[in-house]
């Protein structure tokens, strides 16, 4: 990855916490960073110097006047404030305060390019580095879930459908899921991270009139950024909403694994739970409470990034070569959607960590339907012992019925009832309530999922 080269950076003026938008609660130092004012002029300011070197090279500016520019040029954060309150325009306040530092060739500064080259190139050099502490945060979560997904790959617990209880199947698989989930997530976001990390130096509305384009080339490469192959005055949103809506996809997965632990945390069910340290009060009413606090806090930012994915697609369409209507919002929900991610993932990964699972109130669940897991074997059964199929299933239902309403055995009722009971005996039974015949692939399908 890039970084933008050397430049001084603020005068006098330590970093401040103005920058990223997302509150300060769901804020990880690292990714803050990146949005701060501080990361954003000295990207700008690296940027700026760096035209000045591609138009040096084309004999455009001379190059003592850089190797000035590079020297003195600096910026203050609190300077820069107080002329955008006067200009309200930030580039606008930004060049003028650096042109304070560097004296006469600050006539150089800013030649033939425009607000939106800098704003825009600085925004790839973020994005590439917020890209770089997502796909890490997935990679470090794609391992934490191979190596739980592989350490109850045989603990067996009931599948549920519609939140009723299904067949068994096991807590493994249900990780396995979450881990080729995951990878396809990662994958995505190296696509949309790739085609995010771009820049532009084109002018105006893109034509290069008044900078030639190897320019824009030598900028980019230099911040390690591709080149967009055209523009106008600015780079197209769609790629921004790429981006944004591949964090919304990563997000509901993050979703889907938290809301999953939360209805296995239910008093009901309790066959999982996000750890709960030592200290952590659930309720400031009731002491025994311990609440899935963590994922439910997931299930909530991954709403946040959709609806930032809904702005950033519509920003896509803007006026001719440009307005400015997807600025405003850009400043908030590229920073916080960011953030918002890094520490979901930061979060998730921690409940994964210190998952608690209860293998003995799997077995409670498993055999709670007293038996009904099992109705679609004997449905099988039935159809191979020659009943068609829409008989055979009246009869497994019948039997089924019996046991909802009379919480009865469901195998004593087939036992019982005179047409089940003319084909299955309750040896054949017994081997159709047999555990086993439901995990026989379960390798199968781990070495299908190739777990890393």
């Amino acid at each position: 990855m890039g970084t933008p080269p050397t430049a001084a950076g603020s005068a006098g003026v330590p970093p401040t916490a103005e920058g990223g938008c997302m509150i300060p609660r769901y804020c990880l130092p690292k990714m803050n960073t990146i949005w701060q004012d501080e990361f954003k002029f000295k990207t700008m300011l690296a940027i700026e110097i760096l035209v000045l070197e591609a138009l040096a090279k084309q004999k455009k500016v001379p190059t003592q006047a850089v190797i000035r520019i590079r020297k003195k040029a600096r910026f203050n954060l609190e300077a820069i404030q107080k002329l955008e309150e006067k200009t309200q325009h930030d580039v606008v306040a930004f060049v003028n305060n650096v042109a304070q530092y560097i004296g006469q060739d600050a006539k150089y500064l800013h030649k033939g390019i425009t607000s939106s080259d800098i704003l825009d190139t600085t925004l790839g050099v973020q994005l590439q580095a917020a890209s770089k502490i997502l796909l890490d945060g997935l990679s470090v979560l794609i391992k934490i879930l191979s190596k739980k997904a592989r350490k109850y790959k045989d603990m067996v617990c009931i599948g549920r459908t519609h939140g009723v209880h299904a067949e068994p199947t096991t807590f493994g698989l249900k990780l396995a899921v979450w881990y080729d989930e995951t990878k396809r997530n990662l994958a995505r976001l190296e696509s949309a991270a790739e085609e995010v990390a771009v820049g532009k130096i084109s002018g105006a509305v893109g034509t290069f009139a008044n900078i030639d384009p190897e320019a824009e080339v030598y900028v980019c490469k230099k911040l390690g950024l591709k080149s967009v192959k055209i523009s106008t005055q600015i780079i197209q949103r769609d790629v921004y909403a790429q981006f944004l809506t591949t964090l919304a996809v990563v997000g509901s997965s993050l979703e889907k694994f938290a809301l999953e632990i939360r209805h296995l945390q239910r008093t009901e069910v309790r066959e999982a739970e996000e750890p709960f340290a030592e200290g952590q009060k659930g309720s400031s009413a009731m002491p025994h409470k311990r609440n899935p606090v963590i994922c439910e806090r997931i299930c909530g930012l991954a709403r946040i990034l959709r609806g930032n994915a809904q702005v950033a697609l519509e920003n896509v369409a803007l006026w001719h070569e440009r307005d400015i209507s997807h600025s405003s919002a850009e400043r908030i929900i590229i920073p916080d959607s960011t953030l918002a991610l890094d520490y979901m993932l930061h979060k998730f990964i921690q409940v994964m960590e210190g998952l608690l699972v209860y293998p003995d109130n799997m077995l409670v669940n498993l055999v709670k339907t007293r038996g009904l897991i099992f109705s679609q074997r004997v449905l099988l059964e039935l159809m191979q012992k020659g009943l068609p199929r829409a008989q055979a299933y009246d009869v497994v239902q019948r039997c089924a019925m019996q046991s909802w309403n009379e919480n009865s055995e469901f195998k004593d009722n087939l036992l019982k009832d005179k047409e089940a009971s003319l084909y299955l005996d309750r040896k054949a039974l017994d081997k159709i309530f047999d555990l086993d015949y439901y995990l026989r692939n379960v390798n199968k399908i781990f070495r299908r999922v190739r777990l890393g």
